[in-house]
């Protein structure tokens, strides 16, 4: 992942959307591999020629095998409101992901409680976690696969992969919480709907994945 590389969906003097790749960080950790933060950073600075930091907000994650949609903010004002608008939920995120196997309900609402270990960084379903939503629904079937469209109402950590590992479906590529196989994790972020911090015009941004498992659907 380079300047070269990145993908801008959208840009204006308080935002910048973009699309991040599977395998990348949101924001550097202690890998200090490439992630999204940093990369854009760089993009605005040589952009826009600007000498020394440039500030950028990161308001919301994706995980580091999550591919999709992201909104950073370029002005610390437009940061404020983007995190109220998460808080609020008024933040909407979308997300497509295969299961191994074929979901037997077609439709539904999952509502778990999820504890984390902080040590290992797995997520499990206890009833001491806190509470975690989503509704999904099955879009297409090939084979023993589910392509599900599902929207998430909260956001804890490796949600969706646990929600439903835990029942029995785990998702392709999954090899935390599933049994593989060691491709790409199939989730991504291809919805984000929000207000616009300043305009308060409501914007919805779209992308979908294309190769890998995602060419059986398309």
């Amino acid at each position: 992942m380079n300047l070269e590389t990145l993908k801008v969906l959208y840009e204006d003097n308080h935002l910048i959307v973009v699309v991040k790749p599977s395998g990348v960080l949101s924001q550097e950790d202690n890998t200090k591999d490439p992630d999204m933060l940093s990369l854009i950073k760089q993009y605005l600075k040589e952009k826009y020629n600007k000498p020394g930091n440039v500030y950028l907000g990161l308001v919301h994650r994706l995980d580091r095998m999550t591919g999709g949609v992201m909104v950073f903010a370029k002005t610390s004002k437009a940061a404020s409101r983007l995190s109220e608008q998460i808080r609020n939920h008024e933040f909407e995120k979308s997300y497509l992901a295969v299961t191994n196997n074929r979901i037997t309900k077609k439709h539904d609402n999952l509502i778990d409680y999820i504890l984390v270990d902080e040590k290992s960084g797995i997520s499990k379903i206890d009833q001491s976690g806190k509470k975690a939503s989503l509704e999904y629904k099955v879009i297409k079937e090939v084979d023993v696969f589910s392509l599900l469209d599902i929207k998430l109402h909260t956001g804890r950590h490796h949600q969706i992969r646990i929600q439903f590992a835990s029942r029995g479906y785990p998702l392709y590529g999954d090899m935390l919480y599933g049994n593989g196989p060691k491709i790409s994790l199939s989730l991504y972020a291809y919805s984000l709907k929000f207000y616009h911090p300043v305009t308060k015009e409501q914007l919805v941004f779209e992308h979908f994945p294309t190769n890998g498992i995602w060419e059986m659907f398309n």
